[in-house]
C-alpha cells in the first residue's frame, strides 16, 4: 500500500477545535485498511468516540446521511493527490 500524509493532526485539531463527542470517518476503500489505526489514534489523542462508516464512499459528493443520528463531525479521506 502506498504511503499516504493522513494529516492526522488536522483532524484531531478540529475535533478539538468544535469539541466533537462523537465522530464519524469516511474512508474510501483503499484507506479502509486503515481504518482501526485512524480511530485509535483519534480516540488516544481526543476525548471523542469515533465509528467508522463501512459504506460507500465514492467522493466528496458520497456523504452519509447523519442528521439526528448524534454524531458531531464527519470526516472523510480521500487517497487522490491534489495538485
Amino acid at each position: 500500500m502506498e504511503n499516504y500524509n493522513l494529516e492526522l493532526p488536522k483532524a484531531v485539531n478540529q475535533i478539538k477545535a468544535q469539541k466533537a463527542k462523537l465522530v464519524l470517518i469516511q474512508l474510501p476503500d483503499g484507506l479502509k485498511p486503515k481504518a482501526k489505526e485512524i480511530k485509535e489514534k483519534i480516540e488516544k489523542e481526543t476525548n471523542a468516540k469515533v465509528l467508522i462508516w463501512l459504506g460507500s464512499c465514492f467522493g466528496s459528493c458520497d456523504i452519509p446521511n447523519i442528521e439526528k443520528s448524534g454524531i458531531d463531525l464527519l470526516i472523510q479521506w480521500g487517497h487522490s493527490k491534489w495538485k
